[in-house]
C-alpha cells in the first residue's frame, strides 16, 4: 500500500493532517473553553507547516530560492514563537 505514494503525496497528506488538528484543536476550544488556546500554538503551528512545506518544494524538485523562502518564513515564525514565550 505504502509502495504506491510518493514523497510528495506522503509530505502533502501530513501537511493535511496538520491543518485538521489545528482547526480541530481551535474548534474545541472555542465550543467547550477547555484544551490550548489558538493563540497559544498557532505560531509553533505555523513553524511547522512551513517547514513541512520547505520539504514539500524540496521533493519536486522546485527552485532553491522556494526552499529558502519557506525555511525562512520557518524561522521567522519560530523566532516569533519564542518572543511571545519569553515576554510572559
Amino acid at each position: 500500500m505504502i509502495e504506491g505514494l510518493s514523497s510528495a503525496v506522503v509530505v502533502d497528506l501530513v501537511i493535511g493532517l496538520t491543518v485538521i488538528e489545528g482547526l480541530a484543536l481551535a474548534l474545541y476550544h472555542r465550543h467547550t473553553g477547555k484544551g490550548v488556546r489558538i493563540g497559544d500554538f498557532a505560531v509553533n503551528l505555523v513553524s511547522g507547516l512551513c517547514l513541512m512545506l520547505a520539504l514539500r518544494v524540496a521533493v519536486a524538485d522546485t527552485a532553491w530560492h522556494w526552499i529558502g523562502l519557506w525555511l525562512a518564513a520557518a524561522g521567522g515564525a519560530h523566532v516569533t514563537d519564542l518572543w511571545r514565550r519569553w515576554r510572559r
